[in-house]
């Protein structure tokens, strides 16, 4: 299962467009931010599944808060949270889903993808929070549906995280949020190039952190 190709599919023209009048950006630049920021995303769950406990958690907030409803208007969730920024209760709380998922590295993605985007950093932070609530639907959605190897679940969203940094052109510097958010990415990510910065991230990730 590729979660980045299902994330991708959610922002059809017009929310690609809503999101951009939003910001002040082109929705080729929207799209490569978003791209960047779903694949941040997906690294951040994938090292918090890594973990019993944290899969455990993961779990519980989809079973609680994320069944996937949020995608059935996709158009009504980015204008609120773009109105609000951010804020909401539950399933749409896109502040609260980041700090769960990257903790005290939001400032990091959103340097990240303003690099390889074009975008500048108050731009990528408007995103990061309306993103947020979108990846925990696609995954929630895909839960109920069955469509989820909860057992493989850590491999699955790392798996798909790379092919977003793949398909985006960000595989050094999505590589580097990553080791960002797993702790001491910077001097990995001065020692490794290209594909296999990603790659070491996912040997550190499913191994454990050895």
């Amino acid at each position: 299962m590729d979660l980045m190709q299902m994330l991708q599919g959610q922002l059809d023209d017009n929310v690609l467009g809503q999101l951009s009048e939003q910001i002040g950006a082109s929705p080729e630049q929207t799209a490569t931010a978003a791209n960047g920021i779903f694949a941040s995303l997906l690294g951040g769950l994938a090292n918090n599944a890594s973990s019993e406990d944290g899969l455990s958690s993961l779990l519980g907030a989809l079973d609680r808060n994320h069944d996937g409803s949020v995608l059935d208007d996709l158009g009504g969730l980015v204008g609120g949270l773009l109105q609000s920024g951010g804020q909401g209760n539950g399933a749409t709380n896109g502040l609260g889903i980041l700090g769960h998922i990257l903790g005290g590295q939001q400032e990091t993605v959103a340097q990240q993808v303003s690099q390889s985007s074009g975008l500048n950093m108050g731009q990528v932070m408007k995103l990061l929070p309306v993103l947020a609530p979108i990846v925990m639907g696609v995954l929630g959605r895909a839960k109920n549906q069955g469509g989820l190897d909860l057992g493989n679940l850590a491999s699955i969203l790392m798996g798909s995280a790379q092919s977003g940094a793949q398909q985006s052109g960000m595989g050094d510097l999505i590589g580097s949020v990553l080791g960002g958010v797993l702790g001491g990415g910077q001097q990995q990510s001065q020692q490794q190039q290209g594909g296999g910065l990603l790659g070491g991230l996912l040997g550190k990730i499913l191994g454990g952190g050895r």
